[in-house]
């Protein structure tokens, strides 16, 4: 049996949370949602899971901080030693305090740039694939949940839309 998708679109992000809300309690499950900034508090409303990119960031500090160390070390130790100021250069412990800023930096920058490049290829926003938006209007003033549906459900969720406020329901 083939399913089909309902959209709901409203005019104020408050009325879609009690939209969702409803539809969740009528056990019928609310695919995606689509709002001009993040709506606070709907992820756990229409299960979304918690985000496991925090442990992408940890993974690309880490390697940062782990080339900073080894850079460091490899020019101001092993390849070219140079006394700066009196310092002793043939211990990378010794001058440790000194390589602080750069091992900071060098953290920062990669997990920066690998969360930015790991966000991009996890939503699929790369060069030539557009992006899965069903109604532009959704980037500037209007809120819409995205219901996938059997046929003999149509006619309960579009009036469970049309209660909690949506301005428009349409059925593809």
């Amino acid at each position: 049996m083939a399913t089909k998708t309902i959209y709901g679109i409203y005019d104020d992000e408050e009325l879609l949370v009690e939209g969702a809300k409803k539809l969740k309690a009528a056990r019928i499950r609310v695919k995606d949602v689509f709002s001009p900034f993040p709506i606070h508090g709907i992820d756990p409303i229409i299960g979304v899971p918690r985000t496991r990119l925090a442990i992408c960031a940890f993974i690309y500090g880490i390697t940062g901080t782990s080339l900073a160390i080894l850079m460091t070390w490899f020019m101001m130790v092993s390849d070219w030693p140079t006394d700066v100021g009196g310092k002793p250069s043939m211990y990378y412990y010794m001058n440790w305090p000194a390589f602080i800023p750069v091992t900071f930096e060098l953290t920062v920058f990669c997990a920066g740039h690998g969360m930015a490049i790991t966000y991009l290829l996890r939503c699929w926003l790369l060069p030539g694939v557009s992006p899965k938006n069903p109604d532009p209007r959704t980037t500037d003033d209007k809120f819409m949940m995205q219901i996938d549906a059997r046929p003999e459900q149509e006619a309960e969720i579009a009036n469970i839309l049309r209660s909690t406020g949506a301005s428009e329901v349409t059925i593809h």
